[in-house]
């Protein structure tokens, strides 16, 4: 039987594409009636302007018969989180009093996105403030996880993963200070890819202020999708040049075909260890890679309990001084009860403890430097544990603690500004299970390359 276009990956419609074998308008309208089917259910696209987006697509119809040239993704439709400038869309970060900050221009990642060919047609939902794992605001409502409502989609990125889980999209951007691209990724089983930061440019141009130095140091900008041929397209489309953000940097795109590596497998760290769901997934995973030829050994990386401590004490430090006012005037009870008990964990640092902190960031970024060198490829959880029910987050500072211990896999690496791949392992019991995979500074193709062996031997992301 042949798929419908909303089916196909959007390496196949970009083909397709410019083999004129189908239209970019007739490739947007199939993800525009699939989001008519699947989103009232799912509420994971929240905002867009349907009759622009055939528009664009009519455009981008008319350069290809004059034979003008096109980026690599022309006329594939995307999605785009909404804490993120798209023009003529307001960038509400599921904040009700944001519903009227309109922006006037393109953020970054939009910009390079649009200058590839793709085709933004829906917006996605985020957590307010895009601050939880879980996805939920009192200004867009609550995104259902396709695989099973009674959990999470993730957060903060849990709209753009359910939206690419159902087919609403093949590429969907988000982004990640903290694990909301892998997270979601892997509570929705698809793939999800955090770059190195500085790889992809960000920049909100109605930004009034500066992100504060941790959150602009660990926050990147990257994409989910059902195949690593996607997650590749779109990396190199969204890592364009834009002066705009002082951290981009010109790291050129490694190829694939790095022949295999050590990998280190981590079940286990000193004080943490793996749920029996997520060991069997890294085990699986590990096997996979050792018949393609990598040597697999079971060792831990270095430090993991204290890079996590990094990233809890640094961000929730600055997210009380800069963004408390605006948490408790504007924030839904949701994000303010999961706030406070982040907070708890967390008491405000002095300077002396807040430099000696960002300097044990420097040391651990060193140690996992000297760690990667032995061992160019980590395997690791995504989460220690299975997918969290909805609003797990919301029972006081011990439930917060237990979530923040589940969640080291992510925070460590974030902290320590390094590329993480969330590899969907197929369902256990109808629940997503996936695997993390992170490698060196901008050696997001060590990573890449392992995922296309273990989806070559698992076979495609069925859409949900």
């Amino acid at each position: 039987m042949m798929k419908e276009l909303w089916q196909l990956d959007a390496s196949d419609l970009a083909q397709r594409i410019a083999r004129r074998e189908i239209s970019c308008e007739e490739s947007v309208e199939s993800c525009l009636d699939r989001i008519g089917q699947v989103n009232p259910r799912l509420n994971a696209v929240v905002d867009q302007d349907a009759a622009g987006a055939l528009r664009e697509a009519q455009a981008a119809d008319a350069m290809l018969a004059r034979g003008e040239p096109v980026g690599p993704l022309h006329g594939v439709p995307v999605t785009i989180k909404v804490n993120v400038d798209q023009v003529g869309f307001a960038t509400t970060n599921g904040v009700p009093a944001y519903r009227g900050n309109v922006a006037q221009a393109d953020s970054a990642v939009v910009t390079n996105l649009r200058r590839a060919g793709a085709i933004p047609i829906g917006r996605t939902n985020t957590p307010a403030f895009s601050m939880r794992w879980f996805t939920d605001n009192a200004l867009h409502g609550r995104t259902l996880n396709p695989h099973d409502v009674a959990l999470t989609p993730g957060g903060s990125s849990g709209g753009a993963a359910a939206a690419v889980a159902s087919g609403m999209g093949p590429i969907a951007h988000g982004n990640d200070v903290g694990g909301s691209i892998r997270y979601p990724a892997y509570a929705c089983g698809v793939y999800g890819l955090r770059p190195t930061a500085g790889r992809v440019p960000a920049f909100n141009p109605s930004s009034t202020s500066e992100r504060p130095i941790s959150f602009f140091l660990n926050s990147v900008q990257g994409p989910l999708a059902r195949s690593v041929a996607d997650l590749r397209l779109a990396l190199t489309a969204m890592s364009g040049a834009d002066v705009r953000d002082p951290q981009w940097v010109a790291a050129p795109m490694l190829g694939e075909g790095a022949p295999p590596c050590r990998v280190a497998l981590c079940l286990q760290a000193p004080g943490y260890r793996a749920d029996q769901v997520v060991e069997q997934a890294l085990r699986q995973a590990a096997g996979m890679l050792s018949d393609a030829g990598y040597i697999v050994e079971e060792v831990a990386p270095p430090r993991l309990r204290e890079a996590t401590d990094v990233w809890l004490r640094l961000l929730t430090h600055e997210a009380q001084l800069m963004f408390n006012d605006a948490i408790f005037e504007s924030g839904d009870p949701a994000i303010v009860r999961a706030h406070q008990a982040m907070c708890e964990l967390a008491p405000p640092l002095d300077m002396a403890a807040y430099l000696r902190m960002q300097g044990l960031r420097t040391a651990l970024q060193r140690e996992w430097a000297v760690f990667l060198q032995s061992y160019p490829l980590l395997l690791c959880p995504v989460s220690w544990q299975a997918p969290f029910a909805i609003d797990a987050d919301l029972k006081g500072a011990d439930a917060a603690r237990a979530l923040v211990d589940a969640q080291s896999p992510l925070l460590s690496t974030a902290v320590l500004a390094l590329p993480g791949l969330s590899v969907p392992m197929g369902l256990a019991q109808g629940i997503p299970t996936g695997v993390q995979l992170v490698a060196a500074r901008f050696n997001e193709a060590r990573c890449l390359d392992a995922a296309a062996v273990i989806e070559r031997r698992r076979g495609p992301v069925r859409v949900v």
